[in-house]
Formats: C-alpha cells, structure tokens, sequence
C-alpha cells in the first residue's frame, strides 16, 4: 500500500519547487513533452505524485533523471504550476535521498548552511597554508597531491555508495529482476549519455544547450586530466602548457555564458535558479579562471611573488572537490547518466 506524506509539499518547497498544487490536470504538460508517449506520461505523472505525497513512488522513479529542462511545459501551463522547475526540484529532493551522509538535503535547503561550509573550507586551506609558512612550493605540491586524490577519495566514499542507494532505490525495492547479462549490454549506454547526453537532443530547441553542455564536459574532464595527470603547473611542455590554457579558456567562457543566462533569465531553465544551481556555475567558472591565471602568472614568473594567486585556486578547488563536487548540483551529471543505464536495464529485463 502507497504511503502518503501530508507534508511533502512544504518539504518539496524547501528544495525550489512552486505551487504545483495549482495543477488541474489539464494535460498541456504532457501533450508538449517530447519524452511522451502512450506509456509514459512526461511530467504529469511525477506533478501527481508530489501533490498527493507519494514519496516512495517518486523514489522508485526515475523520471525526474530522464527530463532535461527545456521548458516547454512550463511556458504552456495554464495555471502556472510550473511542471519543468517541479521536475528540477524533485531531483534536487531525490540527491538528498540517494546521499548516505544526509548534507546533500542540508545544503541544498539552508543557504546559511551552504556558505560556513564554503567559509570552513576556506579557513582550512589558510590554516594548512600557515602552518606550511606560506611556502609556495610545498603547498602547490600538496595542492596537486590533492588534485590527484581528492575526487577519486570522494566517489569511493560518498558518490559510489550513493549510487549503490539510488540502483537499490529503483531496482532492487521495486522488485525488477534484470539478468546479469543485461548490466552488460546496456553498460554502452551509461558511457554514451555520461558523456554526450545525448537525449537532451530530443528537446525541441535545445541543440545550442546540448553542444555547449557537450563542450564544457569535455573541456572540464580534459583539464582535469591535464592539471592531474600532465602536471599543469609543473610542467615545461609547451604542449601541455597551451592545452591547459585552452581547457581553462572553454571552461571559463562556457560557464560565463550560464551565468549571462541566469542573469537574463530569459528561459525557464534558467528563470528560477537556486542557491545550488548558482554555485555550481559559478564556482566552475571561477575554476577555469584561477587556472588560467595561476598558469600564466607561472610563465611570466610572477607567481613566487604574488603566492595568494595559487591560494585562491587551491580554495576554489577545495571548495569545488568537497562540496559541489559531493553534495551539489554537480551529482546531478552524475546521477542522471545512471538514470539513463537503470532504465536501459528495466526496458532490457522485459
């Protein structure tokens, strides 16, 4: 027997959603959705489910990982429930449910919140740099040891059991029994929608957002790889050095244009931005920046005598790899491309 929660509906409020009670199941939502069809009821279903309550059954579904925001349904609905920014919300509800460690639900509800863990970690990186006597050497060395650990430390512990939660979550609970097999075959398109999303091209509209989310992810996991792996900041290859800027460059100007954007709030998916949502952008941005500075601060040898450069980068960075990396909008990249494999699973087990 579904169980219902009286109180869902505050407690969805508190994660961005509108007055989705205002819905009067009009139908307009689904009939402009191109993830409709004659079994699947784009976004109606889920609008449904959170006005009556029904937790366990938005937790068993992956429908709000499935949907990419274009808008549509919030700009055709009469009542102004606003279906596409209910679908964003739940997401965000969902991450606080999949995360073991319960801060996904806490920072993305209290903005208070969000920023001391922004000030800790700050602080924290300043105190390391006393206790180091601001030498710049020794704590670049241990800003790249960290580069090199801190991502990989943070999807064994959080992300990866969270993944396990969210596959109990939308599996296992419901009962869905997919062969061995099946994890196999569809293991392509967890890979291919990681890092295409390529269903987004279904969005009417939405080949621009697509190429530039495309861009940014390939631009955001090459620099990675190029500060990490290539030693950005250490090395002499003038290939290496000319890469990173141009990865650093991608990055800045792709996220520069998503701020532009949520200051214009010209579309939907960008009218009602949450506290998360601005962090993420933001921070990514701030990234790109701080790395393309720090690099030519480097090669014009200023960096010895202006070192609080690279402090800047290292708390941008440590911000970004134990908070947003973990705990914000960033999951979201992560969650929705194991949405994508999970219900590749379910369709290969019927």
């Amino acid at each position: 027997m579904a169980k219902i929660n009286p109180e869902f509906t505050k407690e969805l409020k508190k994660y961005g959603a509108f007055d989705f009670n205002a819905c009067y199941n009009c139908g307009n939502c689904t009939a402009v959705c191109s993830l409709s069809t004659e079994d699947e009821s784009f976004p109606r279903e889920m609008v449904r489910y959170s006005v009556l309550g029904l937790e366990g059954e938005i937790k068993s579904s992956l429908k709000p990982w499935l949907c990419y925001y274009c808008g549509e349904c919030s700009d055709l609905c009469p009542k102004t429930a606003n279906p596409g920014e209910l679908m964003m919300s739940l997401r965000r509800w969902l991450t606080s449910k999949y995360d073991w460690t319960g801060l996904s639900g806490l920072l993305y509800k209290s903005l208070p919140v969000s920023i001391f863990a922004f000030i800790m970690t700050a602080v924290l990186v300043l105190v390391f740099s006393v206790y180091q006597h601001f030498n710049l050497e020794t704590i670049m060395h241990y800003g790249h040891y960290f580069e090199m650990f801190a991502v990989g430390l943070v999807f064994l512990l959080i992300l990866f059991p969270n993944i396990i939660r969210m596959w109990y979550l939308t599996i296992i609970k419901p009962g869905i029994k997919v062969p061995v097999k099946a994890y196999f075959r569809g293991a392509g398109d967890l890979f291919v929608h990681m890092f295409t999303q390529k269903r987004a091209l279904g969005c009417d509209d939405n080949q621009f957002r697509w190429f530039e989310h495309f861009i940014l992810v390939l631009g955001y996991l090459a620099l990675l790889f190029t500060t990490v792996a290539l030693d950005w900041f250490g090395t002499t290859s003038l290939l290496v050095v000319w890469l990173g800027y141009i990865e650093s460059l991608i990055v800045f100007t792709v996220t520069f244009d998503f701020v532009r954007n949520r200051v214009k709030k010209k579309k939907q998916i960008s009218a009602h931005s949450q506290p998360s949502d601005w962090f993420f952008v933001i921070w990514l941005m701030l990234m790109g920046l701080s790395a393309f500075v720090v690099r030519l601060f480097i090669d014009f040898h200023l960096l010895e005598t202006n070192s609080w450069m690279y402090l800047v980068h290292l708390i941008i960075l440590v911000q970004w790899a134990l908070i947003i990396v973990p705990f914000g909008k960033w999951t979201h990249f992560l969650y929705r491309s194991f949405a994508m494999y999970f219900d590749k699973l379910i369709k290969l087990s019927k």
